[in-house]
């Protein structure tokens, strides 16, 4: 299979569309019924005349033998000619001997020879006679002999001839129909797949993932009962969504890292060419521009890094391990400790293990204790406390800065956001967009409020703790 072709006898050929196929499908389907239908009618038909005129033919031969008791070979009655009413009615002798000396006007076969001998139960067989259709019954007679009744069975044939003419007509009428049918219910019913599939290669010509399939209103009291084809269609459209999500993301990831990137890199290639002339420099402009060079480096280096963090949508499931979250909090408050010295920690922890990476782990907190030591005015506290209520593990970070305004709460997490008050401040703005994404990967959630009399918490609820 190839292209939306298969190769048939050594030649490829093109598959049919789904539309035709599925018409086709439905065309065959209903036309085997309808024409099934048209014979079973025939037979049924054709089996109750039949039925009709043999019973017709038992009660004359009935009468026959009655009326003419013990009579020898030769016709009994009617005009066997014409096989007019009353039914021709003719002996048969089981001794071909013993046959009168005209011929008879009914056929005698071997089988008749054998009902007048015994050998034989009743039979009715079709026969034409002076170039009319009958209906014959041979039955036993007397001993030796049997009795063959005719009727004229042209009553009969021509019915069954005009019922297989209309059944004929309601077949063709059947099939026509069917063929109607496939092809509305292939129109009606992939309607759907038919705008997927316009709404997906206008996507592939355009690269734009905004446009979505029209999808038919829905019916009073019907909500949540739309057919298969329906909610495919709205799971690609919801799909459409999220890919429009990802895209837009991505653009502004890349505009937002493109425009982070751009001042420092300015500013690397400034002191870059600065030092290039170092000739013409100072001593002290020297060193003051190498500094700037490190400091600068060890910036970008910070973001790309961030950046590469930022990437990773989940852990390493061989790194999770079993992690007492009490000594990690401990280590990063030392850490942060060392890193702002001008900040006093005030930490309160338990004995809580958490099932994660320890140094992702490590990486959650150390962002949140950067943050708000950053925002902590000189001489105030930044508290990290632990509780472990019904089994729940979680942390707090509060610190006693100017807080979250009511407009900025929303977007704290977003990747490269810092309001207004933070723009003066290092930082890439991606401290708080990693942060939340290590909690995600470990089925933690982390949620930023204003605490209580000014600052702001941030807030890491853990699943529940294993025993």
């Amino acid at each position: 299979m190839s292209g939306g072709r298969r190769r048939l006898g050594g030649v490829w050929r093109r598959r049919r569309p789904l539309r035709t196929r599925l018409a086709l499908a439905v065309t065959a389907a209903v036309a085997f019924v309808a024409v099934g239908v048209c014979a079973a009618a025939y037979l049924v038909v054709r089996s109750a005349l039949y039925e009709q005129l043999d019973l017709s033919l038992t009660q004359s031969a009935r009468l026959a033998a009655q009326r003419n008791p013990g009579e020898p070979a030769g016709t009994l009655a009617g005009e066997c000619r014409f096989l007019a009413a009353p039914a021709c009615a003719e002996v048969v002798p089981a001794d071909p001997a013993d046959d009168p000396g005209r011929p008879g006007q009914l056929p005698v076969a071997p089988a008749a020879r054998e009902v007048a001998a015994g050998e034989r139960a009743p039979y009715y067989t079709n026969i034409a006679v002076a170039g009319h259709p009958a209906r014959m019954l041979t039955t036993d007679y007397a001993k030796g002999r049997a009795l063959q009744v005719a009727l004229r069975a042209d009553t009969v044939e021509a019915g069954i001839e005009e019922a297989s003419r209309w059944l004929l007509l309601t077949a063709v009428a059947g099939v026509l129909l069917a063929a109607v049918l496939g092809y509305w219910v292939s129109r009606t019913g992939l309607a759907p797949v038919t705008r997927l599939t316009a709404t997906a290669e206008r996507i592939a010509a355009t690269r734009d993932p905004r446009h979505r399939i029209e999808l038919p209103p829905p019916l009073p009291g019907a909500l949540g009962r739309e057919d298969e084809i329906t909610r495919l269609a709205g799971s690609f459209n919801t799909m459409l969504g999220e890919l429009e999500q990802s895209v837009t993301a991505q653009r502004r990831l890349v505009a937002d890292a493109s425009h982070e990137l751009r001042t420092p890199l300015t500013a690397l290639r400034t002191n870059a060419e600065l030092l290039a002339r170092a000739e013409r420099l100072t001593d002290a402009q020297r060193e003051r521009a190498s500094a700037a060079l490190g400091r600068q480096l060890r910036e970008v280096t910070g973001l790309v890094n961030d950046l590469i963090e930022l990437a990773r949508d989940e852990e390493p499931t061989p790194l999770v391990e079993q992690v007492r979250l009490d000594a990690v909090v401990e280590r990063c408050v030392e850490g942060a400790r060392a890193h702002w010295p001008g900040v006093p920690f005030v930490v309160r922890t338990e004995g809580v293990v958490v099932a994660g990476v320890p140094a992702r782990l490590s990486r959650l907190l150390t962002n949140l204790l950067d943050n708000a030591a950053k925002f902590s005015p000189g001489g105030t506290p930044v508290e990290v406390d632990m509780a472990h209520d019904s089994g729940v593990p979680e942390v707090t970070v509060r610190d006693h800065g100017p807080g979250i305004a009511a407009e900025d709460l929303p977007y704290v997490f977003d990747r490269f956001y810092r309001a207004g008050a933070a723009r003066a401040l290092p930082g890439s703005g991606l401290g708080l967009a990693m942060a939340r994404q290590i909690a995600r990967a470990h089925g933690a959630e982390l949620v930023a409020e204003a605490a209580p009399g000014g600052g702001a918490l941030f807030r890491v609820r853990f699943a529940a703790a294993p025993a």
